[in-house]
């Protein structure tokens, strides 16, 4: 996005496309409530409606906080397919195989210990067992099948050779299926933020229990720019090499 584009044209843009542009500007969305990274499809002039903002005060912020000097390193939008999926494996894939296990372990311990006096605690437990499941599944699909796929595509476009029609097909198919588990995924999270009331820590609580409200905020936060970097910059990168072919 420039500074200098007019504001029927920002209004039209989505929030994807915007933090796809520069990641910076996510905290301006993350500080009026705007999902990015599932919600990264709803157009600006949407995303204002919904959350009673003015176009033009957010304009105004996403234009100030482009003027500050960029970080060649958080480009994301220009970093190549292999590169891209190797930082989402080695930085993301990583945090979550660290962790997982571990918040899941202490949403259940304090949902054993509090949950009678806060049985919200209960549910965000289940939550989370169901979301390390399906994660782990799903990173597994990443892993083995669709970025080795796409990485192939990618090389093969690039050296103008006939691509595998079952690369072809594998990136196709699991294309879908990956955005709709982030859906589902996103879902789940913004589930378990209501009932944790936006990780506020109860006075009457153990340690135990504040550090799993501290680890499901981190856990959030890495999944904001997880699917982020999936859903507004790889997906479209591969939406185009499956255009061109």
């Amino acid at each position: 996005m420039k500074t200098t584009m007019q504001p029927l044209t920002f209004a039209e843009m989505t929030v994807g496309e915007i933090v796809a542009d520069d990641y910076r500007t996510s905290r301006i969305f993350e500080k009026y409530g705007i999902d990015f990274c599932c919600g990264g499809k709803t157009t600006i002039s949407t995303a204002c409606r919904e959350k009673g903002i003015s176009e033009t005060v957010l304009f105004d912020e996403i234009a100030n906080i482009k003027k500050e000097a960029a970080e060649r390193s958080s480009q994301y939008g220009s970093w190549e397919i292999p590169f891209l999926t190797d930082y989402i494996i080695n930085v993301h894939h990583t945090y979550l195989k660290d962790n997982l296990a571990k918040i899941a372990a202490n949403a259940r311990k304090i949902a054993g210990v509090h949950g009678k006096h806060h049985p919200e605690v209960i549910e965000i437990a289940s939550i989370f067992e169901k979301i390390a499941a399906d994660m782990t599944i799903h990173l597994k699909e990443e892993e083995e099948v669709f970025f080795p796929a796409l990485k192939r595509l990618d090389g093969f476009i690039k050296s103008s050779l006939t691509p595998d029609a079952k690369d072809v097909e594998t990136v196709r198919s699991v294309l879908s299926q990956l955005g709709h588990e982030h859906d589902e995924i996103g879902e789940a999270v913004h589930r378990i933020r209501h009932l944790a009331k936006s990780f506020e820590v109860p006075d009457d609580v153990c340690p135990t229990f504040r550090v799993t409200y501290l680890e499901l905020n981190e856990f959030e936060d890495d999944l904001h720019k997880h699917v982020h970097l999936e859903n507004n910059i790889l997906f479209p990168k591969a939406d185009k090499i499956l255009q061109a072919l």
